[in-house]
């Protein structure tokens, strides 16, 4: 079989290859796997938020018929720590948030291991608990302290320049404090692990099935904790039903489930309930940011102070790291962010789809509008008069920057110019109409990952990668990268993914993974073609061809600042009797690199502006303070946006050329949508209605107070 050029397969609109496979139920999901003599473990879940395990009482769930096993940190294998201490699970008589695991049942089947679960007795010596995120909380035992880093790249503090001096001089000058709540992921497939161990004569091994981000991260951590070679573990996630960033890292309900196949020595499902989705499996941490502005009457940016205190727990430091945006977005000679972290009695926060630039441009655009309105300027206008020249941050240039066209191209679409800058001017009967306008921006980052191509004579090509699809369209436009590079049509190019025994890569998250997965599969089939050209005159092979490609790290990341930008503008109607908020009218204009799948990625887009709207309007978890637990933890309380909430979304982006990010020129779209959102629906609700909402989400007794 020769090579040759064939239409490209990237930028063409190719249906989801695995849709057939969802909607008809064939793609199987870690708790749907067949294996004869399951069981299935339930855990007992600590009714306190601090304090220690002073006696646990089993003999009557161990009397109920079909159970096997209840594991405590009476009884309980040793495991190996890790990082994350909540991962040492039974481990210690310490509890450390209420929801976590004290107990657990193994049982012939999920009714009974429930059942028993109930029968466990635990009683407790508690202690005082601290759980309520506030500013200034140095009169707390808990006080505010530096963390490590805002995220794995970033310090946790920047400054440049004199920001207090420039404040106090500044002609307009914005002192403003803004809030998110507590959100949680709430993803379609609930948390799930299916463990299997077995024993081949040559030491015991576990194969699992696991919903997770990353297979490679998910078995390095199984490894770990069980003591087993990493080439003894083999993690599967071929299917997982979202992930939002719940999944990226591996939690104790996944430790529990390979822990109770252990000791029940037979293969155990454990799938967390809707309520237990809630509990140690990650949340978005609540912030309070403080944004300082300071500006010259032509709104020309003088200073910015961006300062954030959000939460983290005991057992495992996680920074939301919500100034970081804030260094790139605008251009000012005096600036300052800060992090600061609360460590709370809580279970441990987590990545949430644009952790970090969901929250924190929320406060930051908010700030621009409000600064807008003080300078008599377009929001759009101000924007773009602070647009920077280089980082302003590092000073590297950009790679590409499109948020003025986005901006530009937006404000044409939306009809921005017949806009009456004044607030609570537009009326439809009892509804005030506004409008308004956000910019988006996330970085985009490339991580390493390993790749394995191979051709046969017939003309067919297999691509190997522990990549993950978790929703986002990983095998579709995996296998148009894939086609791309080896020159052949899409139909002669099989993928596999999801599976831990497959060629190394980062998990599905950051916005990364078509980046990175796609640099190491061209490697690979640049390298395959390579020798096909160099040693098999451009003729595969009848014992066929194979390559194995990398990619380590772009060395460019040094020399430029790489980000994907966006513009979101929101039309609203607030009733003016009732205080409802509906949001009839979205527009997203992006500038993210190479689009390869302009349905996939339309689907991407919609997607976190919906969640946007959601974020808006909707999404808190409700804290109550003395017991340390949320009280709206299912879906009848915890609101999100549903289909009567959802207007009309349109979603275009523009052509972007950027060579440096890497050889496809794709940057990551997954989080990027839903960045701006909620600032753009706040700042409508402002035009509306004259009242300014600082602390999301924007309920009816936040207007009509």
């Amino acid at each position: 079989m020769t090579m040759q050029s064939t239409i490209r397969a990237t930028g063409a609109p190719l249906n989801r290859l695995d849709g057939v496979q969802k909607v008809t139920g064939a793609a199987k999901y870690a708790y749907e796997y067949p294996v004869e003599g399951v069981t299935y473990v339930f855990p007992v879940q600590s009714t306190i938020a601090r304090g220690r395990i002073s006696s646990i009482e089993t003999s009557a769930a161990r009397a109920l018929p079909g159970v096997i096993a209840v594991l405590t940190h009476e009884n309980a294998p040793r495991i190996a720590p890790l990082d994350d201490q909540d991962l040492a699970v039974f481990q210690s008589d310490a509890v450390a948030y209420r929801g976590q695991f004290v107990a657990a049942v193994v049982a012939e089947t999920l009714e009974i291991a429930r059942q028993a679960a109930s029968m466990v007795a635990v009683r407790y010596e508690e202690q005082p608990h601290d759980v309520e995120l506030r500013a200034n909380r140095s009169d707390l035992y808990k006080p505010e302290y530096v963390p490590q880093k805002a995220a794995p790249f970033y310090a946790a503090d920047s400054a440049q320049g004199d920001v207090e001096a420039a404040l106090a001089a500044a002609p307009v000058s914005l002192d403003q404090t803004y809030t998110t709540p507590t959100e949680h992921h709430n993803p379609l497939e609930p948390h799930t692990t299916l463990a299997i161990w077995s024993d081949d004569g040559n030491g015991e091994s576990v194969t699992v099935y696991d919903t997770c981000q990353g297979v490679s991260w998910r078995r390095d951590d199984i490894a770990t904790a069980f003591g087993l070679p990493p080439e003894r573990i083999r993690v599967l996630a071929p299917y997982v039903g979202g992930g939002f960033g719940s999944r990226g890292f591996t939690h104790p309900y996944a430790i529990l489930a390979v822990m109770a196949a252990r000791v029940a020595g037979r293969p155990t499902k454990l799938a967390q309930t809707r309520q237990q989705m809630f509990g140690p499996v990650g949340y978005r941490s609540p912030t309070i940011q403080r944004v300082r502005l300071g500006a010259g009457g032509d709104g020309q940016l003088t200073a910015i102070a961006h300062e954030v205190v959000a939460q983290t727990n005991a057992l495992y430091e996680m920074t939301e790291p919500a100034a970081v945006a804030t260094r790139t977005m605008y251009a000012a000679p005096n600036r300052r962010t800060t992090h600061r972290l609360a460590r709370l009695d809580l279970p441990a926060n987590s990545w949430m789809r644009a952790p970090g630039e969901s929250p924190g441009m929320f406060a930051l655009e908010s700030a621009m509008d409000e600064l807008a309105v003080a300078c008599g300027l377009d929001p759009i206008e101000l924007r773009v008069r602070n647009e920077p020249a280089v980082d302003p941050e590092t000073g590297r240039p950009f790679s590409s920057r499109g948020l003025v066209a986005c901006l530009r191209e937006g404000a044409e679409r939306f009809g921005w110019a017949k806009r009456n800058p004044q607030p609570r001017t537009r009326r439809s009967g009892r509804w005030l109409v506004g409008t308004g306008v956000a910019a988006s921006t996330y970085p985009a980052v490339q991580l390493p990952a390993t790749a394995h191509v191979a051709g046969d004579a017939a003309g067919r090509y297999r691509v190997r990668i522990a990549a993950e699809d978790i929703g986002q369209g990983a095998w579709t436009v995996l296998t148009q990268i894939s086609a791309d590079a080896l020159e052949v049509p899409v139909e002669q190019v099989q993928l596999d993914i999801g599976d831990s025994a497959l060629p190394q890569a980062f998990p599905a998250w950051g916005s990364t993974g078509t980046a990175s997965w796609g640099w190491a599969i061209v490697d690979g089939a640049q390298k395959l073609r390579t020798r096909l050209r160099d040693e098999f005159g451009g003729v595969v092979p009848a014992a066929g061809l194979e390559a194995d490609g990398a990619f380590n790290g772009n060395p460019e990341a040094q020399q430029f600042s790489m980000h994907a930008f966006g513009a979101q503008f929101a039309e609203v109607r607030v009733n003016e009797d009732t205080g409802e908020v509906r949001v009839p009218r979205l527009l997203g204009v992006f500038a993210a690199g190479r689009i390869v799948n302009p349905k996939t990625a339309r689907s991407q887009f919609l997607g976190g502006m919906t969640w946007g709207l959601s974020m808006a309007l909707h999404e808190e978890s409700v804290l109550d303070p003395r017991f340390g637990d949320y009280v709206n933890h299912d879906f009848a309380e915890y609101h999100i946006a549903t289909n009567a909430d959802v207007g009309e979304i349109d979603v275009t982006w523009i052509d972007e050329d950027d060579p440096h990010v890497n050889p496809i020129g794709v940057k990551g779209i997954g989080e990027i949508g839903i960045v701006g959102t909620a600032a753009a629906i706040a700042n409508a609700v402002y035009h509306a209605t004259g009242i300014r909402v600082r602390d999301l989400p924007i309920t009816l007794d936040k207007l009509l107070s």
